[in-house]
């Protein structure tokens, strides 16, 4: 199989989930759930993880349920320093640099938060296209017309695409369309059967795999 186009997420792709800007994406989401729902501090984040398994976004769950102003929460809960969290990263440049496909953020955050990821890690250039929320019409992942959406837009076969994905949840949509896939998973706590074509525990490993043909020639 021969690739053409690479789907990357964003949040806890490019970048380790380690690196804190979750940690501060959930508490702010925890305090618009709060402010939102009046529920008390230590039961907003179960009532967002119902919203996950339901909707697949703390967002959706707002949406469908509290009817509250979309780009209010967007600006809200991306409202967030991200040099005190993330720095130039030289060597994914260079490993996406040797990557001659089409490249995609395929994310649920704002286009506006992606491409402040991008330029604080330094890849901005290989970036040109950002299908985010908004382009989805607010129907996230794992809905499965965001998938499909963005196939249409890049003009290429699901069978010719990848997905660089660090929530399992996120995959099963991806390969029933028929993209190869690569998950994520910093811990190494997860097996490749069933759930993607290959783990791997960062998005460098992610790269490297690609260019050794792992998913596909390139």
């Amino acid at each position: 199989m021969t690739l053409a186009a690479i789907l990357f997420d964003l949040d806890g792709t490019l970048y380790s989930r380690s690196a804190g800007i979750q940690h501060a994406l959930d508490e702010r989401m925890n305090t618009y759930v709060q402010r939102v729902t009046g529920c008390p501090p230590d039961e907003a984040p179960a009532l967002r993880h119902s919203w996950f398994i339901r909707y697949g976004t703390t967002l959706a769950g707002l949406q469908r349920e509290y009817h509250i102003d979309v780009e209010d929460y967007l600006r809200v809960i991306h409202d967030i320093r991200l040099d005190m969290f993330l720095a130039r990263d030289d060597e994914l440049d260079a490993l996406l640099d040797q990557i001659d496909l089409r490249r995609a953020i395929f994310t649920n955050s704002p286009a506006e938060h992606a491409a402040r990821v991008l330029r604080t890690l330094g890849v901005a250039q290989h970036f040109p296209l950002i299908f985010d929320i908004r382009f989805f019409e607010f129907q996230p992942k794992p809905n499965r017309i965001a998938y499909t959406r963005v196939l249409d837009a890049l003009g290429v076969a699901a069978g010719d695409t990848l997905l660089i994905e660090d929530t399992p949840q996120n995959l099963p949509p991806a390969r029933e369309l028929g993209m190869r896939t690569i998950l994520i998973d910093e811990q190494s706590r997860l097996s490749p059967d069933g759930i993607a074509d290959c783990v791997a525990p960062d998005i460098r490993a992610a790269l490297r795999v690609v260019l050794n043909g792992g998913v596909g020639r390139i």
